[in-house]
């Protein structure tokens, strides 16, 4: 059997963490096992459905490398599929049309609420085979009257549900448009889905799919339904605690693949690794080894494993992410050679790409000023010989190299008989604007000999106007 898998969001908001979680676990499942993700987009609530929110579910897709190997398929361009099943289903006395009105139906719930019964449909139209023409009227599946359904899932178990708490599903609301869990059994059964990865508030919804999948005559897939994720005060996961769209976490400078790496470990485990790439999670992971209890959201720990993986990724990768964040300061580069050189420089430095773009701003354009502190500390009347110096021997260099740089910094500090930092500092505060940055030496050649000259010039001028 080759397992089909998909990610089935509804375009009605963000895409959040939440749901990205979902994605990866569906994705990771079917690349485990060698077989076919799908994208399908659940658009038939046309109300709450935007064409932004389908954007960002395509744009945090394809940031995050969670590429399908099928769709986005859209539940609206499927319609007449729908209506087909349902015009089937009414010939073969598996639906039938429901005339009850609103007013009934609020009695009849109000009269089992106050019986302290759960709310269901009694069926009433259930038998009905006369067609009213010209009064308004919903469709039911007729659900099976005895019996049971047991989902055997893979995360909590074996689940019974009877059915005879199941009431009769409307599948097609009175403007005939088709409702989201008799779409999702079409598109189920249409498409061979052999694996459903979703949240366990989708849980109730199963046996009821089940049903009408047996009604079209398709095996159902198997299910797996995964756990909550809560904030780390046990409450329900909310902008506060993290749960913004996926694509405010590339603005903020995260790297997709620690974000999937985070999102991996809510829930599952390998031993006790934590640290995973993108191709040891599809080794690795099986939906049998999800934990069913709900997971706590901690953006410390996503913050450190960014870092870990901005420490470990490829240069190459980080440029990418790094134009992207200086682009966001208005500082537009195509400079590759830098960006790389500036990522390998920061890496260890930087807990995100943003701030990696922040703080090396001054590889990239003229720095505005000096820092005050550091300025008065160090580009004082006394470090002025030692800028001089500086300048005399860096541009007799015969090579631009950190190696040949640092000698030029020690063959001064001997010479004026002062420390490697009384030399440093001074070189630093200039050429960066502040008193930190990685080690001067390779920051001096990155920056290289031109620009470097140039702001031990402005320094100097500073110093001696």
């Amino acid at each position: 059997m080759t397992v089909r898998t998909r990610f089935a969001p509804s375009p009605t908001g963000m895409l959040h963490i939440g749901g990205v979680r979902t994605a990866l676990f569906s994705w990771l499942y079917a690349k485990h096992h060698g077989g076919t993700f799908i994208l399908r987009v659940e658009d038939t609530d046309r109300e709450r459905s935007t064409d932004e929110a389908t954007q960002v579910i395509l744009d945090g897709m394809q940031w995050l490398g969670l590429t399908a190997d099928e769709g986005p398929y859209y539940q609206t361009r499927r319609m007449d599929r729908y209506r087909e099943v349902i015009e089937q289903w009414l010939a073969e006395g598996k639906a039938y049309r429901c005339y009850c009105t609103k007013e009934h139906l609020d009695e009849l719930r109000a009269r089992q609420m106050a019986a302290k019964q759960n709310p269901r449909y009694d069926g009433r139209c259930r038998e009905c085979a006369e067609h009213r023409e010209g009064v308004p009227y919903v469709v039911r599946f007729k659900n099976p009257l005895d019996g049971s359904v047991v989902v055997d899932d893979q995360v909590h178990g074996p689940v019974v549900f009877e059915n005879t708490q199941l009431d009769d599903l409307i599948i097609a609301r009175s403007d005939g448009t088709p409702t989201y869990n008799f779409c999702v059994v079409v598109d189920d059964s249409d498409m061979a889905i052999t694996h459903v990865v979703r949240g366990d508030d989708h849980l109730n919804n199963t046996p009821r799919q089940i049903n009408m999948l047996r009604a079209l005559g398709a095996t159902p897939p198997v299910y797996a339904h995964l756990p909550m994720i809560l904030g780390a005060d046990g409450a329900k996961l909310s902008k506060r605690h993290g749960a913004v769209s996926v694509l405010q976490y590339q603005e903020e400078g995260y790297l997709p693949s620690a974000l999937l790496n985070y999102l991996v470990r809510l829930g599952w485990s390998y031993g006790d690794q934590e640290v995973f790439t993108l191709g040891e999670m599809i080794q690795y992971f099986d939906i049998k080894d999800v934990n069913k209890s709900a997971s706590a959201f901690n953006p410390e720990k996503l913050l450190w494993l960014n870092q870990q993986h901005i420490m470990n990724a490829p240069a190459s990768v980080l440029a990418v992410g790094l134009r992207e964040q200086l682009a966001s300061l208005d500082v537009h580069t195509e400079d590759q050679v830098m960006l790389e050189g500036v990522a390998n420089i920061l890496r260890e430095r930087a807990k995100t790409l943003k701030e990696m773009a922040q703080t090396g701003l001054y590889f990239f354009r003229e720095i505005d000023g000096y820092e005050e502190k550091s300025a008065k500390k160090n580009l004082t009347a006394e470090a002025l010989p030692i800028l001089q110096a500086l300048i005399q021997s860096l541009q007799a260099l015969p090579e631009w190299k950190a190696v040949a740089i640092h000698d030029v910094i020690t063959a001064i500090s001997t010479q004026f008989a002062v420390g490697m930092g009384k030399v440093a500092q001074p070189l630093r505060v200039a050429v960066c604007g502040s008193g930190v940055s990685p080690p001067i030496d390779t920051t001096v050649e990155l920056l290289g000999r031109v620009v470097t000259l140039a702001r031990l010039q402005r320094a100097q001028a500073f110093i001696a106007p």
